[in-house]
């Protein structure tokens, strides 16, 4: 017992010095600083003339000099499911990684609210042209003309309640620290509008708290509620949740920090998902990240109206971290124009996690790629796993296609 206890000293500094660096780069819980700009059963893996390249670029990501110790890939296409797996899901377990691992979706949480906001919308309950005003009056006047669909579209110029220096002091001092979650944007209370409603794109955490604010105020019911039941019982998500505290549900897909020379160090539990709630706080697995996006992108949630508005995309607007090719922000919603074609979707990372969920515009083909560490803190990591996806994009929509 005694020598147990300066380990767990050491293991506690370790994940603190893990978080201190992802607020340093910017990738405050749930995405990085942006810059702003204008405005059937699953078959066995392995039988197909791609999977080897794809087991290939999945391994060679995480071989690479301070790559994740584990990455998983799902493909579906109508119904028909591969995994592909490389490293392990557990460091010192050789335990692959599995579609039923549980994992931080980080900032892919956004297309959840999106989902839960627009569902709204369909529902005449919001409309994307109410405002903060008219919703939320009890936030600062200066925010009042911003509106539903510019905040889920990042056009809002809402600041960046996890880029305050207030809310990273607290992170720093106790990264588990429960926040209370719809008080999170009284962190830049103090703060103005970063540029006038509509007129450029910013990324903001802010934006998708304010998100569900709306929905909150605009039915009288939790956002947890709410997305027990426009999201998760529709389409089937049994192992997606969104919790207060910093436990994930077992089994577990374990996320670390990584560094070239170093040995990882596990932060699956080193933070609270009360400081990113609807921004980046779900918990889901690969296999119900699969589902949701499928379900999200096609015709199961929302009406062709509301899928219209939302496809109103903005060029330049990337998710964080930006996806493969060419970025374009709709309504929490991204389009990637890659070389081999486009797909929609989100992206999200955050301590010990990076996310890329994306589908066909008709949700029939679904594309997951998670890796276990936050590669955007290395500029070079992050460009190779970018082309990775590209790869499993081609991967998806050569095989199949119409």
């Amino acid at each position: 017992m005694p020598a147990s206890a300066p380990a767990a000293r050491t293991g506690r500094r370790a994940v603190r010095r893990a978080v201190v660096a992802a607020l340093a780069a910017g990738a405050v819980l749930t995405g990085t600083a942006a810059a702003p700009v204008a405005a059937g059963g699953p078959p066995p893996a392995g039988h197909g003339p791609h999977d080897e390249g794809l087991r290939r670029a999945l391994a060679g990501l995480v071989e690479a000099p301070g790559g994740p110790p584990g990455a998983i890939a799902v493909l579906t296409r109508d119904g028909h499911r591969q995994v592909y797996r490389a490293g392990t899901a557990e460091v010192g377990t050789g335990r692959p990684p599995r579609a039923g691992g549980h994992m931080r979706v980080a900032s892919a949480a956004k297309a959840f609210s999106g989902a839960v906001a627009l569902s709204l919308v369909d529902r005449r309950a919001l409309a994307l042209d109410d405002t903060i005003g008219d919703r939320l009056p009890h936030l600062p006047a200066a925010w009042h003309a911003v509106t539903l669909r510019q905040l889920l579209q990042h056009t809002s110029g809402l600041p960046d309640f996890s880029r305050s220096k207030a809310f990273q002091d607290i992170v720093r001092a106790d990264p588990r620290h429960h926040f209370d979650s719809r008080r999170l944007l009284d962190f830049v209370a103090d703060q103005g509008l970063a540029f006038p409603p509509g007129s450029r794109y910013a990324y903001s955490n802010s934006d998708n708290i304010a998100v569900a604010l709306m929905a909150e105020q605009a039915t009288g019911r939790p956002y947890e509620a709410l997305l027990n039941e426009l999201v998760y019982r529709p389409l089937g998500l049994r192992e997606t949740s969104l919790p207060q505290g910093y436990r994930l549900p077992r089994p577990l897909l374990h996320g670390y920090d990584t560094a070239p020379g170093e040995p990882p160090v596990d932060v699956s539990e080193a933070i609270s998902a009360s400081g990113a709630w609807a921004s980046g706080g779900i918990v889901s697995t690969p296999a119900d990240l699969s589902a949701f996006i499928g379900g999200y992108t096609g015709p199961r949630l929302l009406t062709p109206a509301t899928r219209h508005a939302q496809r109103d995309f903005l060029p330049g607007g990337a998710s964080e971290p930006a996806g493969p090719g060419a970025n374009a922000a709709g309504l929490a919603l991204f389009r990637y124009t890659t070389r081999c074609g486009t797909v929609l979707g989100h992206t999200g990372n955050t301590p010990g996690y990076t996310q890329f969920a994306a589908a066909t515009p008709d949700g029939r083909r679904t594309v997951t790629v998670s890796v276990t560490s936050q590669v955007t803190l290395d500029p070079a990591l992050l460009a190779r796993l970018r082309a990775v996806e590209e790869k499993f994009v081609c991967a998806l929509l050569e095989r199949g296609r119409p």
